[in-house]
């Protein structure tokens, strides 16, 4: 049964362009894990009351979803995730 997450995401003051950077490239590990982008969408609000980004991801099975979040090329680059995120919400919704 396929599982889809709702994802905000908030930058560190002054490094929006890096957030968008490093999402462009972890979303390219999705489809080695059965998921896929369902829609990605930037703010033009840019006062940073609003999320930056909103995405919303599916996966196969929950199980594709957990490889995705532990993959260590994910993983690896930790790093540079938390040098441009500042803030992060995430949950599981019906697209229904």
């Amino acid at each position: 049964m396929s599982v889809t997450f709702a994802v905000l995401l908030w930058p560190v003051a002054g490094r929006e362009a890096e957030l968008h950077a490093y999402e462009d490239d972890v979303l390219r590990l999705l489809d080695d894990h059965g998921g896929r982008v369902v829609t990605r969408a930037r703010s033009v609000d840019t006062d940073g009351s609003q999320p930056l980004e909103t995405q919303l991801i599916s996966f196969d099975e929950d199980a594709g979803f957990d490889a995705y979040m532990s993959d260590p090329r994910r993983t690896a680059v930790t790093d540079r995730r938390d040098a441009c995120v500042a803030r992060t919400q995430l949950w599981r919704v019906d697209l229904g």
